[in-house]
């Protein structure tokens, strides 16, 4: 499982790709120079069970971590990743 950044003006995505097909997304805003805000998060339904969304999670805290940014999950998915996963709340 590959997780590729992409970033475009003021959005941002992190895709899982997994032997050439998309495994999922994860779409997000940038709010200001240290925010961004995590909107959207889909798996495709191969590919469930699998732990993608939490991979692409982990990227994006990888990514806020890096930059010194926080993250503010607006998607329930991320959100309850979040919640659970207290390793990770630095970046909130």
């Amino acid at each position: 499982m590959e997780i590729i950044h992409k970033e475009f003006e003021n959005k941002g995505a992190f895709i899982a790709q997994s032997e050439g097909k998309k495994a999922g997304e994860m779409t997000y805003s940038k709010a200001g120079e240290k925010l961004i805000i995590i909107d959207h998060t889909e798996v495709d339904s191969a590919f469930g069970g699998q732990g993608v969304g939490k991979k692409m999670v982990l990227a994006a805290v990888d990514f806020a971590r890096e930059n010194q940014i926080k993250i503010l999950p607006l998607c329930p998915f991320a959100k309850a990743a979040f919640d659970k996963d207290s390793s990770i709340q630095d970046v909130l």
